[in-house]
């Protein structure tokens, strides 16, 4: 035990001297997690401890941590051909890219890169390059919804509607344009859902007019906002945006970065609601995490206009490891997993039981509102119901606190909106048993039951 103890020390030293984390205040008393080890939804951290990974790494271990069958691809492939560009070929990438369109049951072209961020300023330069050359040049603008994430590189972060993740960092690129996103839970006293919606989808095309819809290029939008709080829109929004898109010529850009790959229940976010997007973005559960690696989907007769003979028309874009074979060969197997399995299917049986199970939470003083799709959900803090005053960042940090003391890893829409930093999310892996999902509702109940006062 001294051992451990002496190494977790020497480690943690070594860590403060030489590893910058992510999205992470410095913090001269607390040291992060050392983590050794994971095995389905579990991690053990350098000292032994135990933990159930309620957030799956960043809302990617899809199919569940310590896959053999991952690693076997991965390493079968980089004996066979490790790497070669996308300039060329390789034969797991052209497979993974027909079984992406299986999926999608739709006639896509399949970009490779290597992240969510990457994905989505690729799918900026191919939307602007195609008006171009489909003799609109005046289409360069993008409209995002505030509160919703995109990436953090400057054409995705200047798509992102939350501030807190731009601030210090501005400015950023030009022609990105935001709306304000349906927030169910927070929408006016007598006011339907379908009225609320409707009237935030008037609002996106208000935004286009006013900006003169020969200027605008697309509309990026997640299927539900996930990052910022999980805002889950009604049918009637996303149908009524996609028609707004087809009035305008706009392209509509779905992100499903975290919506994709069996987390909502369904293959991707965007079955939900019937739509057929101009261009997919994916990334994250694509692997699950295990190597790197995103997809720009763009629809077949928007490639044509990348098919002229005149110079530059071509997509001048290249990537040094999207694509890679060896990414694109775990992408395939997971996928297999997935199917295998039926994780999607199991997706949405565990997230139903949980919704189920949690609902009682509503009754609580500080719980604003409840509200999920599929094995993803949000829990709204508040200190006033009645008021809806977000639920301060001692009381979130308390409860995410008091969850990781008891062996649970619960997370929240951290570095989003002043002061709507109050949201706490779970999105377990899709493998999770149904002794884990016990032990979830079990913590969360508990610790929800200390944090009464």
């Amino acid at each position: 035990m001294k051992t451990v103890k002496n190494d977790t020390q020497s480690l943690n030293e070594k860590d403060r001297e030489n590893v910058w984390h992510h999205i992470s205040p410095y913090n001269e008393k607390n040291y992060p997690m050392i983590a050794s080890e994971a095995k389905g939804s579990w991690i053990t951290d350098h000292q032994g401890n135990k933990y159930l990974d309620a957030m799956s790494g960043l809302w990617c271990v899809n199919v569940g941590y310590g896959r053999e069958e991952l690693a076997r691809v991965a390493y079968e492939q980089m004996k066979k051909m490790a790497y070669t560009s996308m300039t060329q070929s390789h034969e797991p990438g052209i497979k993974l890219a027909e079984k992406i369109n299986d999926m999608l049951d739709d006639d896509y072209m399949i970009f490779y890169s290597n992240s969510g961020s990457d994905a989505n300023e690729v799918a900026f330069k191919i939307a602007r390059q195609y008006h171009q050359q489909n003799g609109e040049s005046s289409r360069y603008k993008f409209i995002s919804r505030y509160r919703a994430y995109h990436g953090g590189s400057m054409g995705a972060l200047a798509a992102t509607g939350q501030a807190l993740r731009k601030y210090k960092y501005e400015p950023l690129s030009s022609g990105f344009l935001h709306v304000a996103p349906p927030d169910n839970y927070r929408r006016p006293a007598g006011m339907s859902v379908e009225q609320y919606n409707l009237q935030r989808a008037g609002e996106l095309e208000d935004k286009i007019i006013w900006e003169q819809k020969e200027t605008i290029a697309g509309i990026i939008m997640e299927p539900l906002i996930t990052g910022g709080g999980v805002l889950i829109p009604d049918q009637v929004y996303v149908k009524e945006v996609e028609k707004i898109c087809k009035r305008h010529g706009v392209l509509l850009i779905i992100d499903e970065v975290i919506c994709g790959f069996g987390r909502t229940g369904k293959a991707f976010g965007h079955k939900h609601f019937d739509i057929k997007p101009d261009i997919i973005t994916m990334a994250k559960g694509l692997t699950s995490g295990y190597l790197p690696l995103s997809v720009t989907a763009v629809r077949k007769d928007l490639y044509e206009s990348f098919k002229s003979s005149e110079d530059n028309s071509h997509f001048r874009h290249v990537n040094t490891f999207g694509g890679n074979p060896t990414a694109c060969a775990v992408a395939l197997k997971n996928i297999e997993i997935m199917e295998q399995e039926n994780l999607t299917d199991r997706a949405a049986v565990l997230g139903n039981r949980l919704q189920q199970e949690l609902e009682e939470l509503r009754s609580h003083p500080y719980v604003g509102d409840v509200r999920g799709l599929g094995f993803l959900m949000g829990i709204e803090l508040v200190e006033d119901k009645n008021t809806k005053e977000p639920a301060s960042a001692e009381r979130i940090g308390k409860i995410i606190g008091d969850c990781k003391t008891n062996g649970l890893i619960i997370g929240k829409n951290g570095d989003t909106v002043a002061g709507y930093n109050n949201i706490l999310t779970l999105s377990p892996p899709l493998s999770s048993t149904d002794d884990d999902l016990g032990f979830i509702i079990d913590v969360v109940k508990k610790v929800f039951k200390e944090n009464e006062v």
